[in-house]
């Protein structure tokens, strides 16, 4: 998204990496694209950085006045804060009441203006966002402003930059570190990266997998393949991609709660039909293996909705999912971040895990 020189944007351009111990396991050459690094903690920086500038924008003189409200269980709404304190305004987030004492705090810390928490479901907390919180606000003369977590156009054209973003660093890393490229050394510095085989990315509501393949569309990168990954209990994409039709599952039952939409957005839905795509589901357990694993050996501990896409290089599946890997095959893996983790949380996980598997 464009902007003049003085209008802050709550998001950053992340670094791709390569990942020696991943490329060696998956007998390809890996690249992170770390967006567990964005201000907020998650790649939810920059969808919901973009629309809140997008809204912002449009409220010209009101602007000062506005007030964001976002129904949250965690990572947007953080993202929601981080943005409208970087543009200078208020946010105000609803959460349901499965939400974490830790995740509440990382909330309040972060400036938000109140945390609520209302009902047994995100649909509830949103609902009660909405239908009460807002329509309150604005009748007392407030500009309140509605940030969705994953569906809208402005949300998805901020995740597009992912794309972008890789298009542009991939060519020059082979500057930087020993890259297999096709007819070429690994110390030619002259070589270059042609293309990108695969981006693997998580999928919880769809805004990630939407704007990664609106940016490929904008890139005409139609040979790139998109793996997306669910846990079981939050497969919601998956299931609906098998029926050929969006469904709602009952409920969620995975503990990565921050990919529990029970339905994906309609543009999820539909880039998920396409050959270019593959959806590919992993249990809880294997999500923690991945958690764990990754946190050892890469140094960055993320929430189990982000790690599950590291279970494709961890169970040996990516070349069943990436037709024609060779060591000359670039994957690029979106490390989407998430704040609900810590050591203590992950321990809790594995000791739920093994109490489970002894019962």
């Amino acid at each position: 998204m464009g902007s003049t020189p003085n209008t802050k944007i709550p998001y950053i351009e992340t670094p791709l990496i390569k990942s020696n111990s991943l490329s060696e396991l998956a007998g390809c050459n890996v690249f992170l694209k770390l967006e567990n690094l964005q201000p907020s903690g998650s790649f939810k920086s920059r969808g919901i950085g973009s629309y809140m500038m997008a809204k912002l924008a449009a409220q010209g003189p009101d602007a000062a006045k506005a007030h964001f409200y976002c129904s949250s269980g965690g990572n947007a709404g953080l993202a929601c804060v981080h943005a409208a304190i970087t543009l200078g305004c208020q946010a105000t987030i609803v959460v349901p009441l499965s939400t974490t004492a830790y995740t509440i705090d990382k909330l309040r810390k972060a400036g938000a203006a109140d945390v609520i928490q209302k009902g047994l479901s995100w649909q509830e907390a949103d609902d009660y966002l909405t239908g009460t919180l807002m329509e309150e606000a604005r009748a007392k003369g407030g500009v309140a402003i509605y940030v969705p977590p994953f569906n809208a156009q402005e949300i998805w054209d901020g995740n597009a930059g992912i794309s972008h973003e890789i298009a542009r660093q991939i060519p020059t890393m082979v500057k930087h570190y020993p890259v297999s490229v096709d007819g070429a050394s690994d110390d030619d510095a002259t070589a270059r990266i042609a293309n990108v085989d695969a981006i693997v990315c998580s999928v919880g509501g769809g805004g990630l997998l939407s704007g990664i393949m609106q940016g490929l569309d904008d890139l005409s990168m139609k040979q790139t393949r998109v793996i997306a990954v669910e846990t079981l209990g939050t497969d919601s994409l998956h299931q609906a991609v098998q029926a050929g039709e969006l469904i709602t599952l009952p409920a969620i039952t995975s503990l990565a709660t921050t990919l529990g939409a029970r339905t994906v957005c309609q543009r999820a839905f539909e880039y998920g039909l396409r050959d270019q795509v593959s959806t590919v589901v992993f249990s809880d357990a294997e999500a923690i293996a991945a958690c764990k694993r990754f946190a050892s050996e890469e140094h960055f501990l993320v929430e189990l909705s982000c790690s599950v896409c590291l279970a494709v290089v961890y169970s040996g599946r990516l070349k069943e999912l990436v037709p024609g890997l060779n060591k000359n095959s670039v994957v690029v893996f979106v490390v989407c971040g998430g704040s609900n983790i810590s050591y203590e949380i992950l321990e809790q996980y594995v000791s739920s895990l093994a109490s489970a598997q002894t019962s």
